[in-house]
């Protein structure tokens, strides 16, 4: 009997088993995919997956380190 079923030439997960969603720009902090991406993941075509995965260098700088806490997201949001 042969595992081949098993071996298919898939992209992986960039997941990262860090899941938490960045609240300004909707991405996971772990593998900077959106909550739509994640959820059809299993579901996404390869050259879908290839797409999403392309993209995710260019979504790094967008979830940036917070800097002064509450206080600060305030202001961002008041100002």
């Amino acid at each position: 009997m042969s595992d081949d079923i098993w071996k298919r030439a898939e992209i992986e997960s960039p997941c990262v088993k860090v899941c938490v969603i960045h609240p300004e720009t909707r991405l996971c902090t772990g593998c900077l995919r959106t909550i739509d991406e994640i959820g059809a993941w299993s579901s996404l075509s390869v050259e879908a997956r290839r797409a999403v995965m392309a993209d995710l260098p260019a979504r790094a700088p967008l979830i940036a380190q917070r800097k002064g806490g509450r206080a600060a997201r305030l202001k961002r949001q008041l100002g």
